[in-house]
């Protein structure tokens, strides 16, 4: 679920009300799931500079080569992950810098991560996701079942399912629909199989409105909650795999 500017800074500046206003403006350039998912990114920083007792307004070159350093050697994270989450602390300075906030940005000069020309993300073969979404139907978490068969049955991107909203189904000549918001916020109806619908009748229950998934909180999934959620299922499933990756079910080019 995305938060107000407000909450994503909730920091220890020496003065919030500025750190409350840059975050607005960066992320005023942005909308839909873009925004979204910058946000999401954003706040990963911001948390980091609340753990660090760090004003994220008085943060130096070495103080977002330490958050690299953090992604990378504690958090684990792909190089595409690290390389993504310093591109928008960038950009975050980047509007500090062009709105007069501050001088010069400290993440200029930081190196990024080399990635692969190729993912090394490794997909599903047939028996590991008969097995994984065996297991995410027989879970209690009705949101599990759900999805892995908008992933996996559906092909979906993370961000589309989890985007998706109750008031994006419908039905086009007798047969029930989904409208699914794509890149660069295109919207495709997209048919839905029985099962499919069964899934996400399930995790919708008796609800008139708001995501189609939530998280335990009750609130939308995430695509970091999402990825813990397939995870754990695939830990459950028995899939033994050198990383499990949110698209890797997915079958949608």
């Amino acid at each position: 679920m995305a938060t107000s500017p407000a909450s994503a800074s909730r920091v220890i500046p020496s003065d919030q009300l500025v750190v409350c206003a840059a975050v607005s403006a960066f992320l005023g350039r942005y909308s839909g799931q873009t925004r979204v998912h910058t946000e999401s990114d954003l706040r990963v920083f911001l948390r980091w500079c609340t753990d660090q007792v760090l004003d994220p307004l008085a943060a130096a070159r070495v103080d977002i080569e330490r958050y690299v350093r953090w992604l990378q050697d504690v958090r684990r994270y792909q190089p595409s992950t690290v390389s993504r989450r310093l591109s928008v602390v960038v950009g975050f300075y980047r509007v500090c810098v062009i709105d007069a906030i501050l001088e010069h940005s400290p993440a200029d000069y930081v190196r990024r991560p080399t990635v692969p020309a190729e993912s090394p993300t490794l997909g599903l073969g047939h028996l590991q996701f008969e097995a994984l979404i065996t297991t995410a139907r027989k879970s209690s978490n009705p949101n599990d079942f759900a999805l892995v068969a908008l992933l996996g049955l559906l092909g979906l991107r993370i961000f589309e399912a989890c985007g998706s909203n109750i008031a994006d189904l419908g039905e086009e000549h007798g047969h029930r629909v989904l409208r699914v918001q794509g890149k660069g916020g295109k919207g495709v109806l997209v048919p839905l199989p029985p099962a499919v619908a069964r899934a996400i009748d399930r995790a919708v229950d008796e609800r008139t409105s708001g995501p189609i998934l939530r998280n335990t909180q009750g609130r939308r999934m995430d695509r970091h909650a999402a990825t813990r959620r397939l995870k754990h299922l695939a830990a459950a499933a028995g899939i033994r795999m050198p990383r499990m990756h949110p698209t890797c079910c997915g079958t949608r080019s």
